[in-house]
Formats: C-alpha cells, structure tokens, sequence
C-alpha cells in the first residue's frame, strides 16, 4: 500500500531537470576546447524557486514530468536532499528526464540547450494531483500557494489561467525568459494571480518599453493584471495590486552573481507574506534576501 506523503507548504508547477554545465575560466569562442569543470545539479526554473523557497524554511512539492529512468531516479534522490518533495509528480515510462546542457566561459554563457520536451509532451497530466482528490479536486480545489514556472507550454498556461482547478489558490507566475513572457498575457486576460516580471518581461507584455518599474506595474494593472512584481536590477522595484502601486529601492551592494536572483527575490516574497508581512514589509525583506543573494553573503 502507498503512503501518501505529507502535505507541502505549498507547490513549485514547471521544470525540473538535471542542469549539465561546463564552465571554464577561459575566455571562450565557437570552437574552442578548453579546460574546465563539468557539474550536473537539479535545475530547472520550478526546482530554482523551489530551492529557494527552502532556504526560507518551507517545505515545497514540484508537480512535474520525471521519467522512469535512472537519471529520473537520480533526480528524484537529489530532490529528497534539497528539500524538495517529488512524491506528486507525474513519473512517465516512455519519457525520458528532461535536461538542460550549457557551456561558459570566462565571457559568459558560450551556447546552451534545453531539452524539456518530456515536460512539454506530458501536458496536464503533471497536474493529476490537483483534479484526483491528493491535492485538491474540482469540488475542492487546492487553496495553497502554487509558484508556476512559464516553461509550460503555451496552450497549458492558457488552460491554468481559466481552470476551476486553480480557483482557490494564490497562484504566483513568473516567467522562463523574456522570450517567454508573452506567455503570461492569458493571466491578465483572466486577472488571476500575481505575475513576477522585469522591466523587460513589463514591456514585452504591455508592447512598450517603460523606463521604470512603477510605471510599468501601473500599466500592467490597467490591462488586466490582479497582482504584479515588477523588478529592475538595481534600480527601484513596484508592487501593483488593489491597493494601487507601492516602490522601493533595493539595498546598494556589489554584484557578484545575477543568475538565481529572480528566484531568491521570489521565494523570500511569497515566506514574508506566508508569515503575515504587510506588502510593504513583504517587498522590503524580498529586496533585502536578493541583494545578500547578488551580493553572495546568502548560499547560492
């Protein structure tokens, strides 16, 4: 008989893989072959902000695409040390466990290549959980915290954006990419959750191109949007809901590292209002953990 697994704090919806990075101190150019490390580690952006979310102390589920493999396996054993419970996800026979192989040099990211097609074939079946009664149901629909990852494919995200399945919940969307962002415009349509967005992402869903992150978070709102974060490096950050539009600026630090900074600033978000943060003691301490993060005075 099966165990069913406690219930998570909250749950992580989109990609989980094995990140394989090659990374040389070198500088670096098409065709070189040069000496370096080889890692390969958990990633993908639901198991970034996942991860993210455990340095705060909550315990998230991952509905995702895994298959029945020994890198799937593998995968799943990492998880359970991170932190990260993949008891709910949709575990595939015939697919294989999605990966994600990047190459970078001293100048930066050379190429990439993300091969998340088990993840994009199996489709709503990563969501079972919320329609099967072990996380929620049409007649009970899961009222938690969903963080939702934009590498889902479009007609996915379309199809979340109106489902009864997520009628409960406080659904809180980022995008993959600027590429990706105009995935979201369905949640605007619908005026549900609170979309996590740059300056950039703001633009590319609004058709313009906004000069900061209050007026972009203004514009969201009038088109749709029933919560926004719009973030702009390390210029002033806006917070859009009912309540109209709240900015701040984040702390001055040196910046050692950028990558992942989008994940800690939205984890540390959604922990501060999870412990009762008004919104603006909520934007504060997510700008505060992103620049300990950028800083490298938090773990990566």
């Amino acid at each position: 008989m099966t165990q069913t697994p406690p219930a998570p704090d909250l749950l992580c919806i989109g990609s989980v893989l094995w990140d394989i990075i090659g990374r040389s101190r070198l500088v670096m150019r098409q065709g070189s072959d040069v000496p370096g490390r080889i890692t390969r580690l958990p990633g993908g952006v639901a198991m970034n902000i996942a991860m993210a979310l455990v340095r705060f102390h909550l315990r998230p589920a991952a509905l995702t695409a895994i298959g029945r493999d020994a890198e799937g396996d593998e995968l799943v054993a990492a998880c359970a040390r991170l932190g990260v419970e993949t008891a709910f996800a949709y575990r595939s026979d015939d697919l294989p466990t999605d990966r994600y192989m990047a190459v970078e040099g001293a100048n930066g990211l050379i190429a990439a290549v993300a091969d998340a097609h088990s993840l994009e074939a199996a489709g709503a079946r990563i969501l079972r959980p919320l329609e099967d009664g072990r996380l929620g149901s049409l007649e009970r629909p899961y009222a938690g915290t969903i963080a939702l990852d934009g590498n889902l494919t479009p007609a996915l995200l379309a199809e979340i954006a109106e489902s009864p399945l997520f009628a409960a919940s406080d659904l809180r969307v980022a995008p993959a990419s600027p590429g990706k962002a105009e995935r979201l415009l369905p949640f605007l349509r619908a005026g549900r959750g609170m979309l996590y967005v740059n300056l950039e992402e703001a633009g590319l869903l609004c058709q313009t191109v906004f000069e900061s992150a209050g007026a972009a978070a203004e514009a969201l709102l009038s088109v749709g949007a029933a919560r926004v974060m719009v973030t702009a490096g390390g210029e002033e950050a806006a917070l859009g809901d009912g309540s109209g539009v709240l900015t701040a600026a984040p702390p001055k630090v040196l910046v050692t590292r950028v990558t992942g900074a989008g994940d800690t600033f939205m984890a540390a978000h959604i922990a501060a209002e999870r412990a009762g943060a008004d919104r603006a003691e909520a934007l504060q301490k997510a700008l505060a953990a992103a620049a300990r993060y950028v800083s490298g005075e938090a773990p990566a």
